[in-house]
């Protein structure tokens, strides 16, 4: 293979290391095989066209054209046959689209989203030909970097925490290797190197600048790697423009990554269980608080809701009042003190819906009056203390059927009203709000379809249902977790023409003296419904008794109790509730205390079970000790093997046929052979326990060295001395030794050496027998060589066949 086609496939390589990066964003491993295939596929037409002779510009269109049919394949829109279309390249966008929203959706690691991944492989794949054309067309290696550095800045700009280390540096040596390589290829274009005395060297061979500029460049990488953890940061930048929605612990009870809430309310997926930590500790005068809110998502695809950035006015100029524009005067005033734990991180401050005010916080945070929410571009929630100060409206069930329809022309109908079409949704809808006169009467049918009575339940994790869309797939299965309940509920009420969003926040968590604990199995979903004259009022569809900390109010009651109107004997003022409310499952006999962290059952805040991520943890496990198990099978197998062949039996008289004559007989053949079986035993136990070997040797001489340097006593040295004297007669004498007990020799043998060999010894000798990793070492050079040699051998073959060889001017 040609230098520049060599070239090629190394700068493909270095640009797969340079990609490392990555897997500090996604939660999976779905992009780094669409990326293999892909600057595969790129490398491979670009080793064709140099090997075809094609200008430059033919060499970048193959690639570009290599791309666009990988990414053809990899994200179909349904209407191609192998090559694009227009529809394809409309779907590119709308998967652009998708992209755009999903960074403001989601929190780092995201999931494997279409969106996500095409821009990703489509980013990659562009690297992957820049990299090639200024490596391999330019010869500007160094100019390479500035493309590979590009996929490094993604998680610079999208992470709030430290990039992770080894990435970069998986990075970083890529980038030289693709320096090396060049260095070699221009060296061997230009001749042979030479040292100081005149002799020739190969280029492989260490030279003194080669050397220094190796130790140069590791050394620069291990600075880029130290120098910044000795040099002091301070949290946000880029990502809080991307995460300031939310990061990770999740967005339903025990849900986690680590510490950051993602907003987005997915139709479909499977709740991540997490060990429970500890996130927020508040105190309030109000008797039975309700949700602590960070913030909402009201843009809705059919995949589920997803939040936009939210913009307003810094904090320091006060908070709207909503007394003055409720229609209800039923308010009352309480104040709430915060801590917020360290793990915490994210730029959405917990607060109660309704807030006037907030003390305590430094400059840089604002409050966006549409969503309701305090955020920073700059700040972190990390460790911080503050107070704030909120009204709790009481409107009753017959206040609230007095809200009027709004107009369709007004801005929050509009903006919270856009829904896809689904035909599913659209009939369940018309059926359940038929003969319902007003706004809240539609909510509440709504509401009530979600029991357990028209087989609603709560599961950890969604099931499809053949080609039917993620919402008709949970109106039909009926079960999921409090994404689903929220996104659904809140598409049906768009459905219904009423103005819906998804909230996302904490349940009360469990009270301690005078202060409420909140961990991330109490990260939340709800659905929020806007009425004229009131403003945002939540619904909880999701099952009460799964939720740890849930609460219920009059106007939206558990519809799994046996009665109409709440019972519980705990009083819940809600935003936009009247009267007592009921806790959940509190009258419930049946139902465990979700606020004893011994409860059990299907509950959202329950630890029993095993998720599929802790199975697929105790497989991988079990996987690698199986794999580091191996060797020590494999010596295993072969000591027993070799045990079996040398089974003692007794010596039978042999017939002289002559002077001097043998008859060799199958019992002769048979001792030969255990004499063998158990000195290759025991020479594969001299490696195993580092002891030297000497082929010169003669059997008795290695047999009394042995004895010397492992110091052998009594048992294990006159063992030693029979497996001598047996392989010895077997080699040389006409009579073998028979009726010798050699398996038992074998392991007085192996006890005296694991006897006098230190632990570290003993321990390799049983886990990792370097008898065994030395026959494979072996083994694979052998098969190295002679696939080497297949190769050369093939490509003799087709070099007789190049159509090089019809060019006129080639030379012959």
């Amino acid at each position: 293979m040609s230098g520049r086609r060599r070239l090629g496939l190394v700068a493909a390589g270095a640009t797969l290391l340079a990609a490392a990066p990555i897997a500090s964003i996604f939660d999976s491993y779905a992009w780094l095989l669409q990326c293999l295939l892909t600057v595969g596929l790129i490398a491979g037409a670009a080793v064709g066209a140099r090997t075809l002779r094609f200008p430059a510009w033919a060499q970048a269109l193959s690639m570009i054209v290599v791309l666009l049919l990988t990414l053809t394949w990899l994200f179909p829109s349904g209407e191609e046959f192998l090559i694009p279309t227009p529809a394809t390249f409309a779907h590119f966008g709308d998967l652009f689209t998708q992209a755009g929203q999903d960074t403001r959706s989601y929190g780092v690691p995201v999931p494997d989203r279409d969106g996500l991944l095409f821009v990703t492989v489509l980013g990659i794949g562009s690297v992957a030909i820049a990299v090639d054309l200024l490596t391999v067309v330019a010869r500007k290696p160094a100019l390479a970097g500035l493309p590979m550095l590009a996929i490094y800045s993604v998680p610079v700009a999208v992470y709030v925490d430290s990039v992770p280390v080894l990435p970069f540096i998986i990075g970083a040596g890529g980038f030289m290797w693709l320096l090396v390589s060049d260095n070699i290829d221009r060296v061997r274009r230009f001749g042979r190197r030479f040292t100081g005395d005149g002799r020739d060297v190969d280029v492989w061979e260490p030279s003194p600048l080669a050397s220094a500029g190796r130790r140069l460049g590791v050394i620069g990488v291990v600075a880029a790697v130290a120098l910044p953890l000795l040099v002091p940061t301070i949290s946000g930048g880029l990502l809080s423009r991307l995460t300031q929605t939310g990061t990770g612990v999740g967005v339903g009870p025990g849900t986690g990554n680590g510490g950051r809430i993602n907003l987005f309310a997915s139709l479909s997926g499977q709740l991540t269980r997490t060990d429970e930590v500890e996130l927020v500790r508040l105190k309030t005068d109000e008797q039975t608080p309700y949700y602590l809110r960070f913030g909402v998502a009201d843009q809705l695809t059919i995949n589920g809701f997803g939040s936009r950035t939210p913009t307003g006015e810094s904090v320091t100029q006060g908070l709207p009042d909503p007394r003055t524009s409720s229609g209800t005067g039923n308010f009352t005033e309480h104040q709430a003190q915060v801590q917020v734990s360290e793990i915490l991180q994210q730029g959405m401050l917990p607060i109660y819906q309704n807030t006037v005010g907030v003390d305590g916080l430094s400059s840089g945070w604002n409050f966006d009056d549409n969503q309701q929410v305090v955020f920073s571009n700059r700040r972190s929630t990390k460790g911080i203390n503050y107070t704030f100060d909120y009204v709790r409206a009481k409107p009753t069930p017959a206040q609230l059927r007095q809200a009027e329809p709004m107009s369709e022309d007004d801005p929050i109908v509009r903006l919270n009203t856009a829904h896809p079409t689904d035909a599913t949704v659209t009939a369940l809808v018309n059926r359940l709000i038929a003969g319902k006169s007003t706004e809240y009467d539609k909510m509440l049918a709504l509401y009530e379809h979600f029991s357990s009575k028209n087989g609603f339940r709560y599961q950890l994790s969604t099931q499809p249902v053949g080609a039917s869309s993620e919402i008709a797939a949970f109106l039909t299965t009926k079960v999921g977790y409090c994404q689903q309940y929220a996104a659904a509920l809140a598409w049906m009420a768009r459905e219904a023409g009423i103005p819906a969003r998804v909230a996302f926040g904490f349940t009360r968590g469990k009270l301690e003296g005078d202060t409420y604990v909140i961990t991330n199995r109490n990260a939340h979903a709800w659905t929020e419904v806007y009425l004229r004259g009131f403003g945002w009022i939540p619904f909880d569809a999701t099952p009460a008794a799964s939720v740890t900390g849930a609460a219920r109010s009059d106007y939206a009651p558990d519809v799994d109790l046996p009665t109409a109107a709440p019972t519980a004997t705990e009083d819940v003022e809600l935003p936009g509730a009247a009267g007592p409310a009921a806790s959940a499952g509190a009258d419930r006999p049946d139902r465990p205390d979700l606020n004893d962290p011994g409860a059990t059952g299907p509950t959202g805040g329950d630890t029993g079970g095993i998720s599929t991520t802790g199975f697929l943890i105790i497989g991988l496990a079990a996987l690698l000790i199986a794999l580091l198990l191996v060797p020590a099978l494999r010596r295993v197998l072969l000591r027993r093997h070799r045990h079996a062949a040398t089974v003692p039996r007794a010596p039978k008289v042999t017939t002289l046929s002559g002077p001097g004559d043998i008859v060799v007989t199958s019992e002769t053949t048979k001792a030969r052979a255990d004499a063998h079986a158990a000195w290759d035993e025991l020479m594969d136990t001299m490696i195993d326990f580092r002891i030297p070997l000497d082929p010169t040797e003669t059997p008795r001489v290695t047999a009394q060295r042995l004895i010397k340097d492992a110091v052998l006593l009594d048992e294990p040295a006159t063992a030693a001395t029979l497996l001598g004297s047996a392989e010895e007669r077997a080699r040389y004498a006409r009579q073998p030794l028979q009726g010798g007990e050699l398996t038992t020799a074998l392991t007085r043998v192996r006890k005296g050496l694991s006897r006098s060999a230190t632990r570290r010894t003993r321990i390799a000798a049983v886990m990792l027998p370097p008898s065994v990793l030395m026959r494979w070492r072996l083994g694979i050079a052998e098969g190295s060589a002679r696939l080497a040699g297949a190769g050369s051998r093939l490509s003799a073959t087709l070099a007789k066949f190049s159509p090089r060889r019809l060019l006129p001017h080639r030379s012959r």
